[in-house]
C-alpha cells in the first residue's frame, strides 16, 4: 500500500544540470568514463518514479503501482524500508541551489493527481530524502522551499 511521497534532489555529476546522466542512472546505463564521478557511483542500481527536470518536464521511470530504489534506508513514522510504501519524485537540482518554479509547480500537480488517484495518500504524509534518512541524506536541502509546496497543495504545512 503507497502511502507516502517523498521528494528528492538530484543533479549529476553534483551541481550540474541537464544533460543524458540521470536518465542513464536510473536505467543502469551510467558510464563510469564520462564523468571522473561517475566512477564512484557505477554500480548503483537506483531509481525514482518521477523526474522533474529544471525546466519542469517530467518523465517517469517506474510505474507508481512498482516499487523504486529511491529511499534506501529509510524509516518513516517508525516504518523502515520506504521504498515498500512510498512514490519517489526526483527534482532536478542542489541542496544549496534554489529550485524553479516550474519544479513547484509540476511538483503540486503531480502530488494532488497521486492524492486524488490513491486514497492512502489522501492523508498527505510528504517527507524529503532527509526525513526518512537522516544523517544519510540531505535532499532536496535547504534551497527547497517546503511551506510554498504545501500552500501550492493547499495544507495547512
Amino acid at each position: 500500500m503507497v502511502d507516502l511521497i517523498v521528494v528528492h534532489g538530484i543533479s549529476l555529476p553534483p551541481g550540474e544540470f541537464g544533460g543524458p546522466w540521470i536518465e542513464a542512472l536510473f536505467t543502469n546505463a551510467l558510464d563510469p568514463a564520462a564523468h571522473p564521478y561517475f566512477q564512484a557511483i557505477v554500480g548503483l542500481r537506483v531509481s525514482a518514479h518521477l523526474l522533474i527536470r529544471r525546466s519542469g518536464e517530467l518523465v517517469q521511470y517506474v510505474p507508481f503501482h512498482r516499487r523504486a530504489w529511491h529511499a534506501g534506508a529509510s524509516c518513516f513514522a517508525g516504518r523502515p524500508c520506504c521504498n515498500d510504501f512510498s512514490i519517489g519524485i526526483e527534482l532536478e537540482g542542489a541542496d544549496q541551489v534554489p529550485y524553479d518554479d516550474r519544479q513547484y509547480a509540476r511538483l503540486a500537480t503531480v502530488i494532488l493527481a497521486l492524492r486524488a488517484a490513491y486514497p492512502t495518500l489522501a492523508c498527505g504524509w510528504l517527507a524529503g530524502h532527509a526525513d526518512i534518512a537522516p544523517g544519510r541524506k540531505t535532499d532536496p536541502g535547504p534551497a527547497f522551499d517546503w511551506a510554498r509546496l504545501h500552500r501550492l497543495l493547499g495544507d495547512a504545512g
